[in-house]
């Protein structure tokens, strides 16, 4: 069997996978992803059904499916910080300046 040389080129992601893919509002689908792990991990750990997970964060079923499949196109970054409070989560923003090896400022969700 002929050997081959893979020209195939690997390049370092940016730490976001939307940016990376040139998608529109990359900022805000990433911080709305990071939000929905946390949620989707408070509901898991404490093993909420949809039914009462919904009850908690005061929206129908559905909308729990959609959170827990990440389809959070109807859902905003400021909802969704707030089922965090509804969860018993304190969300903090922290605004500080960027770094100067960086051209623009950024959003970072971090969970702790």
């Amino acid at each position: 069997m002929a050997k081959t040389k893979d020209k195939t080129k690997v390049v370092p992601g940016s730490g976001n996978v939307f940016a990376d893919l040139g998608l529109p509002n990359a900022e805000e689908k990433q911080t709305k992803v990071r939000l929905a792990v946390a949620i989707n991990d408070i509901i898991r750990a404490q093993q909420l059904s949809q039914a009462v997970a919904a009850r908690r964060l005061s929206v129908n079923q559905p909308k729990v499916s959609a959170l827990l499949n990440y389809r959070l196109q109807g859902f905003s970054v400021e909802r969704l910080m707030k089922f965090l409070t509804a969860l018993d989560r304190d969300v903090e923003i922290l605004i500080r300046n960027k770094s100067r090896a960086r051209k623009g400022g950024r959003i970072l969700v971090t969970a702790a």
